[in-house]
């Protein structure tokens, strides 16, 4: 079992910042990849961004590339999401999970997940 807790959301106004981290217990012998979701109300969960367990690798969803970096450090068990310039449309509950597997973008084959943390963007 793996458990993750998500922390950093918040309420930011357009054009700032917000960091998320995701911190790992558990099952963490192995580095999954590790990949941050987000479901605004009334809308399906979808994709913000995925990493390799080494880190290697990392994919972005299309709405956040060059606003979101994600990443990770290893040794601490720990992924983070680095958020700028904020708009309102990414106000969303934000999820992290991992996976246990070849790498992968998409929910249904991640394995475990955190609580979510909420982020809301003011215009």
């Amino acid at each position: 079992q793996v458990q993750l807790v998500e922390s950093g959301g918040g309420l930011v106004q357009a054009g700032g910042s917000l960091r998320l981290s995701c911190a790992a217990s558990g099952r963490t012998y192995r580095s999954p990849t590790m990949g941050w979701f987000r479901q605004a109300p009334g809308k399906e969960r979808e994709f913000v961004a995925a990493i390799s367990w080494s880190g290697g690798t990392t994919d972005y969803a299309d709405s956040v590339k060059g606003r979101f970096t994600i990443s990770r450090d290893n040794a601490k068990n720990t992924v983070y999401l680095q958020m700028n310039s904020l708009k309102p449309e990414d106000t969303a509950v934000y999820y992290c999970a991992a996976r246990f597997g070849p790498y992968s973008t998409s929910d249904a084959h991640y394995d475990y997940w955190g609580q979510g943390t909420q982020v809301t963007v003011s215009s």
